[in-house]
């Protein structure tokens, strides 16, 4: 496998109009221009995000042209993508932006933003905020009700006798106007964007007359279609800390580990196929899932801090020892319910996330179990609570 069939086939679900096709482009030698898109409705790059970035890598390390696009235009529509249901509020472009900030950076752990290939950063805002009513309606002239309609997720809400936002409903549009104003060769993105990606291909035969492919890439989800990504109610954030990252990884479930090892390492290509051949053949995938840890933690921070997170785990989660580390949080005496006291951390985003936790079993104070979502809890001596499999709060009463 050359390096033009590996970043065509490694992770790589659909490629429209074909694979052969594009084959034929890059091999031609000539350098296009492609992108992904990323809509900043939260300040965080998660795992969910790094398959596409490192795809992104691959092209880029072939000396093609790669756009980095914040969303913090089409963020306002609010892309429906895998939403089985209208969303409660939409974030302005001001928010956006705000979300935005450190998106750079935490993508630079993956992609290239400085030298003489650097990735390119834009703004989707600095377009779609400016079109005019004629040139709204002369991208909405492209398209018909009908072809609009027979977007599944769309058909799935009519059958549950859900309404259709017609904010969200302009979204693939506006994507899709993207990679005109862009005029792309290529979009990236994942499998459930494909209707997205797929209305600007239209756009750029329409209004470019040149061609656009479009590359998907598999979500990563275990066997019942849950998305890999969230753990304990919080995302895998790339920027997590290192200890936290490889305890994360260490939860996945076990089906997912061989399709990680494809579509968000760095390893070799025939490493990772030996090492999915041994995870059909083998009952316990520990040693390959504290593999897959060490990796993640490796490339998104150090080779020293990776080698320290697994002896954490080892010492603390195999061991059993009760880390020395421990993050400190400072809490008022007094009598909290167990809720609340979990909520004054600032760990969870929210209080359902905390009730989930306490009643399937995974949280313990001082190495008592608590499952009692109503119980109480005296703040008044130092006390250490554990959250989940992996995570360990010093209370300190002042």
């Amino acid at each position: 496998m050359d390096s033009v069939d590996e970043v065509l086939t490694r992770g790589v679900e659909t490629i429209y109009p074909s694979k052969e096709a594009l084959a034929k482009v890059l091999r031609s030698g000539k350098k296009i221009r492609l992108y992904q898109g990323f809509d900043p409705t939260g300040i965080q790059l998660h795992l969910g995000h790094l398959a596409g970035l490192l795809k992104l890598s691959q092209f880029q390390k072939l000396g093609h042209e790669v756009i980095f696009l914040i969303g913090d235009g089409t963020g306002q529509a609010g892309d429906p993508s895998g939403k089985k249901r209208n969303r409660e509020n939409y974030l302005s472009n001001e928010k956006l932006r705000e979300n935005a900030r450190d998106y750079v950076l935490q993508a630079s752990k993956v992609v290239d933003f400085k030298g003489k290939n650097a990735v390119k950063i834009m703004y989707n805002g600095d377009w779609l905020n400016k079109l005019s009513l004629k040139e709204t309606l002369d991208i909405a002239g492209h398209f018909t009700l009908a072809q609009l309609e027979e977007r599944d997720m769309y058909q799935e809400r009519r059958k549950e006798g859900m309404d259709i936002n017609f904010r969200e409903f302009l979204y693939p549009l506006l994507q899709g106007y993207d990679s005109v104003v862009m005029k792309v060769d290529l979009e990236i993105g994942g499998s459930d964007q494909m209707f997205n990606m797929l209305a600007g291909r239209k756009l750029v035969r329409e209004m470019l007359n040149k061609e656009k492919f479009v590359l998907t890439l598999p979500l990563l989800a275990d066997s019942t279609g849950k998305k890999i990504g969230k753990t304990e109610g919080n995302v895998i954030a790339l920027t997590s800390k290192p200890n936290e990252l490889f305890g994360m990884i260490m939860n996945l479930p076990d089906e997912v580990i061989g399709k990680c090892f494809e579509m968000i390492t760095n390893l070799p290509i025939g490493e990772v196929e030996i090492i999915q051949t041994e995870l059909k053949m083998s009952d316990n995938p520990m040693p390959h899932k504290k593999k897959l840890a060490y990796e993640l933690v490796r490339m998104l921070n150090t080779q020293k801090e990776a080698k320290e997170s697994q002896d954490y785990f080892e010492n603390t989660f195999q061991k059993k020892n009760t880390p020395d580390d421990i993050p400190k949080a400072a809490v008022v005496t007094g009598e909290y319910t167990i809720i609340d006291l979990i909520n004054s951390l600032g760990i969870f985003k929210s209080k359902s996330d905390i009730r989930r936790l306490i009643s399937e079993g995974a949280v313990d104070i001082d190495g008592k179990n608590i499952k009692d979502i109503s119980a109480t809890v005296t703040v008044d001596k130092t006390m250490t609570i554990k959250l989940g499999k992996h995570k360990f709060v010093k209370i300190i009463p002042t």
